[in-house]
């Protein structure tokens, strides 16, 4: 069931997508924007109809303006995994931003500000088990979702990332029907 600030009259919906009522009622009438009808007779509209309606209609930015996206950070030093993981998560709607490196995952996490960081375990450098437990040891970034996402899936580098923190853990590769699942429930977006 849906909760009241899920559902738009007209008026509400035209104002979230700066736009006037009869636009509104344009999209409404002509069927390009799904709605419904009270026993009373009067429109609403789901919030996650006008959502996609904006993003398939290439009104994007007001989309991301009205809805915000949930935010990925890719912590991985391997470009190939970084373009593949970005291209999937773009397509699920989600904004991400890309870290090469684990010093480099501490300056975007301060300026991105991500909601889930999918971070690999073995890199140069600072690994992703040193940056999980930074991470995590910092009441300004704990709250962020850790997913672990490794190919080198030993006991032993299990038990350390979870120690860690980390929320999950993952194996390379990993397929979209597992991925987007756990990367749901970390965030409290599964749907039902």
């Amino acid at each position: 069931m849906k909760t009241q600030d899920e559902i738009l009259t007209i008026p509400q919906a035209a104002e979230h997508c700066s736009v006037t009522r009869m636009t509104m009622w344009r999209w409404v009438k002509s069927g390009l924007l799904r709605a419904s009808v009270t026993p009373g007779g009067h429109h609403r509209v789901l919030k996650e109809d006008l959502e996609a309606f904006l993003i398939q209609s290439g009104m994007s930015p007001l989309a991301s303006k009205h809805f915000p996206r949930n935010k990925v950070l890719i912590v991985d030093d391997d470009p190939y995994i970084q373009k593949a993981l970005r291209k999937l998560l773009t397509s699920f709607q989600y904004e991400t931003e890309i870290a090469g490196s684990g010093f480099e995952a501490g300056i975007k996490v301060t300026q991105f500000k991500p909601d889930l960081v999918i971070l690999d375990l073995i890199m140069p450098g600072m690994d992703g088990f040193e940056v999980c437990r930074l991470l995590k040891m910092d009441p300004g970034t704990s709250g962020i979702k850790i997913l672990a996402l490794t190919g080198y899936g030993t006991e032993e580098n299990c038990e350390r990332i979870m120690e860690a923190g980390a929320d999950d853990l993952l194996m390379k590769p990993v397929d979209t029907e597992t991925l987007i699942p756990r990367i749901e429930k970390l965030l409290g977006t599964l749907s039902a």
